[in-house]
């Protein structure tokens, strides 16, 4: 028997280099080599380092056409093209075919791309009469959506690894499906959902299996990275994360010897780079400290690297977790502040410590980690006013800006208490989309904060040596850095003097029509400093009365 397992393409106006890896993938190869050796698994990223080509823009988001009207080359851009991501689906049926499989797996992991999801299943089975099936976050928010498609023979949700050995157990003996855990399948044009049942314990999951995946295709700073995952569910209640739908609320970790063994493996096999992908790395404060701990003994030569791309919670980040953290070879933090409105942060249910994360972020910079620091564009119930206030403090303290226009997602809280979301919501749940406008903001203004947090990334990113310096020298410095920044500066400069924001252009600078100005000179005129993600200060004005960071919290 053979099972080949699918990481499809995606369409979108941008794509990341990193974070790519199918890991979800590897651990269904490995948990059916432990409980099925007989079964061939062949894993196949069509995504990854598989090219892109433009491709028209979907009628669903023509609204965008003048948000993202030039081909902008300045470092303040935001997107222009429409893109293909990975492999053709053409390709990637004629691969199928070639191989032969029994079974055919397809992740849908995020909303956004199910079509590509499903379009993946329609080619293949024009070319193979085979049974797909379709598994991931998407399939565990909308089971029945995904299953009802023509050409979607089985769904898998939640956690996948005790399902697929099940599903693969009964159709080699030809046994029910209906006592397979979390199966969809159909039978005589009706839809069939199995409750769900508990996983595999977390502890017995075997090592991924990346044998399929060529490791010089998954780079960080030109390095092999490899994911590892140390827990899984997560034990928060945000109604905007819909990641309890797969993974539960249950908080489930991995011993520090086991995710120490798995970092040797992956050591001798030539990653250098280990991104810890789950939500709670942190959240056990004792095994944070023991495996960080272990990591630094077992690696002394101080040439592994540690990330967490996807983020940790702040307030489980005290000076020594920090300090460990640096020891064992962690070089980024990525931290998920959301809001400082702390009666919206109530209302979704989201822990907000300000004191903790404002010390978290001054030590992480005090012991040379380079911090990002994430909030959330158009949270319903949000105000433009909380918003700014958030992008003003942030301005003030170390961290670059990591700003996300919200989407609503599948079964999260907040989609729970309307209507089942239309198809056209599922598409447009993207941050490329900037779908959410209520009484209290418009798309303009999500827009126009997107684009100030690149501005001021912008010279939070200038390289200074001393530290404290006016904004004159910084820009002066600036320009000297790279063609680029040199052009950054020529439309700061512009911006500030003939209030309006030009996109870089081939042949000429051209207004960028939906920015508002003057929604970023309100943010603009209310700062007296920029501090630096290296932690230096960009003087913009002398004098003047200006809050204190205290005085940010809402």
């Amino acid at each position: 028997m053979k099972l080949l397992l699918i990481q499809p393409p995606v369409q979108d106006f941008y794509d990341t280099d990193v974070r790519l890896q199918p890991i979800g993938l590897a651990y269904l190869k490995a948990a059916v080599a432990k409980h099925l050796p007989e079964v061939q698994v062949l894993l196949r990223d069509y995504h990854h380092v598989r090219g892109r080509r433009t491709i028209p823009l979907p009628k669903e988001l023509s609204y965008l056409r003048d948000y993202y009207a030039r081909d902008d080359k300045s470092p303040f851009s935001s997107f222009h093209h429409y893109y293909h991501f990975g492999a053709d689906f053409e390709t990637i049926a004629e691969e199928t075919s070639r191989e032969k499989p029994d079974l055919v797996g397809i992740s849908s992991l995020f909303s956004p791309y199910y079509r590509e999801a499903l379009r993946c299943a329609d080619a293949i089975k024009k070319k193979s009469d085979v049974p797909i099936l379709l598994g991931g976050s998407q399939v565990s928010a909308m089971p029945s959506f995904m299953l009802s498609h023509p050409n979607v023979d089985l769904v898998i949700r939640g956690e996948g690894e005790r399902p697929l050995v099940e599903l693969l157990k009964a159709l080699k003996n030809g046994r029910s499906l209906r006592k397979v855990p979390g199966l969809g399948f159909k039978k005589n044009g009706r839809l069939f959902l199995n409750s769900e049942a508990a996983n595999f314990p977390v502890a017995e999951l075997p090592c991924p299996d990346l044998s399929d995946l060529p490791k010089d295709r998954y780079l960080f700073e030109k390095k092999p990275l490899c994911f590892i995952i140390t827990s899984r569910g997560c034990p928060y209640r945000c109604s905007f994360c819909s990641v309890h739908r797969t993974f539960g609320h249950a908080y489930r970790k991995r011993s520090a010897d086991q995710i120490l063994a798995e970092l040797e493996r992956r050591y001798e096999e030539g990653y250098r780079v280990f991104d810890f992908e789950d939500d709670n790395f942190a959240f056990d404060r004792k095994r944070t400290l023991e495996l960080c701990g272990k990591i630094a003994a077992a690696f002394p030569k101080k040439d592994v690297q540690l990330l967490a791309m996807n983020g940790i919670c702040y307030w489980t980040l005290d000076g020594t977790v920090l300090k460990k953290m640096r020891l064992a070879g962690f070089t980024h933090l990525n931290l998920s502040l959301v809001s400082l409105n702390t009666a919206l942060l109530r209302r979704v249910h989201r822990p907000h410590f300000l004191v903790r994360y404002r010390a978290a972020v001054k030590k992480a910079a005090a012991l040379g980690f380079k911090t990002v620091a994430y909030q959330i564009l158009g949270l319903p119930g949000d105000t433009v006013a909380s918003m700014i206030k958030t992008l003003r403090f942030n301005a003030r303290l170390p961290v670059l800006l990591g700003a996300s226009p919200f989407y609503l997602t599948p079964a999260s809280p907040l989609t729970a208490r309307g209507d089942a979301p239309a198809e056209e919501d599922v598409f447009k749940a993207r941050l490329t989309a900037i779908a959410v406008e209520t009484r209290d903001f418009s798309r303009d203004d999500i827009y126009t904060l997107f684009i100030t947090t690149r501005i001021l990334n912008f010279l939070k990113g200038i390289k200074l040596e001393k530290p404290v310096t006016v904004l004159d020298q910084a820009l002066a410095i600036a320009q000297t850095q790279d063609a680029r920044s040199h052009k950054g500066v020529a439309l700061l400069k512009k911006l500030l003097r003939e209030k309006r924001l030009f996109a870089s252009t081939p042949g000429d600078d051209m207004p960028l029509p939906r920015f508002k100005a003057e929604l970023f000179f309100e943010i603009w005129n209310d700062l007296d400093k920029i501090i630096t993600q290296e932690n230096r200060t960009i003087r913009l004005r002398k004098g003047g009365h200006f809050k204190t960071e205290e005085a940010y919290e809402i």
